[in-house]
């Protein structure tokens, strides 16, 4: 049987990592199936160079690294390369680049699923977009 794939967008990462309410419990959950191989779980490549950025307001320089090291043990990078960069610039559709780009790292792994907060964001994905909240729902 093939193995669910999900993207999972930053800020559904930085809710679990940081603790941010209400988000945290369903953040959280995705990605402890994650790491328990429930589900298969992929960043974009710049997801990992944006949370650094993001966590290093909240964690030491140290620290930051770790929690990255230790989130990779278990979520797959998918690599940002010329031809998604060339894609996600081309495609004037999308207002925001960087969610071009998460899509364009969707379509490159073929996940089933977008998991973000912003769902309205990816609304032009073929990939279907839920919230934390909703992807458990569908996947319970």
């Amino acid at each position: 049987m093939k193995s669910m794939k999900i993207l999972i967008d930053t800020n559904v990462i930085m809710d679990s990592l940081v603790g941010r309410e209400p988000f945290f419990d369903d953040s959280d959950k995705i990605l402890k199936l994650c790491s328990e191989h429930k589900i298969e779980g992929y960043v974009a490549g710049h997801t990992i160079t944006n949370l650094f950025y993001l966590l290093r307001k909240h964690y030491s320089n140290n620290d930051s690294r770790n929690i990255l090291l230790n989130l990779i043990e278990f979520l797959k990078v998918e690599n940002i390369d010329i031809d998604k960069i060339k894609l996600a610039l081309k495609n004037v559709d999308f207002k925001d680049f960087e969610d071009c780009l998460q899509v364009e790292c969707g379509y490159s792994i073929q996940a089933d699923f977008i998991i973000t907060r912003d769902v309205k964001d990816f609304s032009l994905s073929k990939i279907k977009s839920l919230s934390p909240s909703e992807f458990l729902k569908e996947f319970e």
